[in-house]
């Protein structure tokens, strides 16, 4: 069972990111993720995506692979204050202002788990919670995790966001 509702949030995530640094499935579940990801941005007019961590779900070739198959990928870019700006990946670096996620038909977040009600834990910032509430109705948000970070129940907050989709290896399931 993998219901961790009751681990304080900093401890479980040491161990989800002790747990990542360990994997050696990493390239075969990564390029796996990121032909899911393709086909839920292929044909959209933008996108939001980030560029991942060594040891994030898609790794290096995400952003890239994104930004051949929809009109305009969005990045992140991380303000003073922890809220995220965004900039159109490889293009002039001029920030498009906090708002511009609501532009997004699909918006792609980082988690370091999910769970069945949608539920993500990030690396503690807030910022894709902040994020998240600026996306547009009907937009799709979607955490790739690798398997065994997609959980029963996580702890979350009042200020925590939900996403309607997670990202497996193995395929999309909407929460």
């Amino acid at each position: 069972m993998s219901d961790f509702s009751q681990q304080p949030k900093a401890r479980l995530r040491t161990q989800l990111l002790a747990a990542r640094r360990a994997r050696t499935d990493r390239p075969a579940c990564d390029a796996a993720i990121v032909e899911k990801l393709v086909a839920l941005a292929g044909g959209r007019r933008t996108v939001a995506g980030y560029v991942p961590f060594s040891t994030e779900p898609g790794g290096a070739a995400l952003p890239d692979a994104l930004a051949a198959v929809c009109d305009r990928l969005l990045v992140p870019l991380v303000r003073p204050d922890l809220d995220l700006d965004w900039e159109v990946y490889d293009g002039d670096g001029a920030p498009l202002g906090v708002r511009a996620l609501g532009e997004a038909d699909v918006v792609i977040v980082p988690a370091l788990a999910v769970d069945r009600g949608g539920m993500r834990l990030g690396r503690g910032g807030g910022s894709y919670d902040r994020a998240l509430a600026r996306i547009a109705p009907g937009a799709l948000s979607v955490a790739p995790v690798y398997s065994d970070e997609f959980v029963d129940s996580l702890p979350f907050e009042q200020h925590d966001r939900r996403v309607g989709a997670v990202v497996t290896p193995e395929g999309v399931i909407r929460l």
